[in-house]
């Protein structure tokens, strides 16, 4: 596998999966279009809209070769990504990323990640919510004041998951590993994120999260409590980005643009 390719599955064994990159054709991985029905698109967030465009050129010098030709996505919806047996409890999930030259980062933002649960409930963890967080998690890239990105987390309000390298904030979820890396390598050039989450074992801390940036391991913590119940399982992916942050003073000063291309996703177990 070319290394650019490499980066969208950054692990060595896995059951199956999907990508929507043309160039990633190995076995046990499912090509999909860029459609509502393949990726299984649903609960799209209200007045919100994921045309299928065609982004710049590249504005910055790189190795890497320009995707200009590529259409990305702009969902802001959740993607299916149940195994087999119709309960995934440890995936990656990798996506490139351009953002516009000229970048302005305000005070932080999310990027598209992963969610679970139990039921109805795994849709639950975002927005602040307190209440039975030990019934969902949501697991997403996010940005900083100039640039410094973080795993953003809901996870159950246990002891171990407020132990560094985590940060419970005062009034919504866990920043986990503050500033392991800035996102200025993205601006005006294609980067590829990819994120594992393996579940714990009902009963133990063993929970697991990892973040790779072009292949490279920036983020990496176990000893984690992700579930209570066996019910619980990675439901697939929040596909959605913004500024925020709930109040005004998190929002863009201008129209900015972000944009997403060759998601892939594996079942490990």
């Amino acid at each position: 596998m070319l290394m650019a390719l490499s980066h969208l599955i950054p692990v060595d064994t896995f059951q199956c999966g999907f990508t929507a990159c043309p160039s990633l054709n190995l076995e046990k991985i499912d090509q999909v279009a860029l459609t509502d029905e393949d990726l299984g698109v649903h609960r799209v967030t209200s007045r919100t809209s994921h045309p299928l465009v065609v982004p710049p050129p590249e504005s910055s010098d790189s190795a890497e070769p320009s995707d200009s030709g590529f259409p990305a996505p702009a969902f802001a919806s959740r993607l299916a990504m149940d195994s087999a047996s119709g309960g995934a409890t440890h995936v990656v999930l990798s996506y490139r990323m351009m953002l516009q030259s000229g970048w302005e980062w305000v005070k932080g933002g999310k990027l598209p990640g992963i969610f679970g649960g139990e039921g109805d409930l795994s849709y639950a963890c975002t927005g602040g919510r307190k209440d039975n967080r030990c019934k969902c998690f949501n697991v997403r890239p996010m940005w900083r004041a100039k640039g410094n990105g973080e795993l953003y987390t809901y996870l159950p309000l246990t002891p171990h998951n407020r132990d560094p390298p985590s940060l419970q904030n005062n009034d919504y979820g866990f920043s986990v590993g503050c500033a392991a890396f800035n996102f200025d390598v993205a601006v005006g050039r294609w980067i590829t994120l990819a994120f594992r989450v393996k579940l714990n074992n009902v009963g133990s801390e063993d929970g697991e999260l990892e973040l790779w940036v072009d292949g490279k391991s920036v983020i990496a913590v176990s000893g984690l409590q992700l579930r209570d119940s066996d019910k619980a399982h990675i439901k697939g992916a929040h596909f959605q980005t913004f500024f925020g942050g709930h109040s005004e003073d998190w929002a863009s000063p201008k129209d900015q643009r972000a944009w997403f291309a060759d998601l892939t996703g594996v079942v490990i177990e």
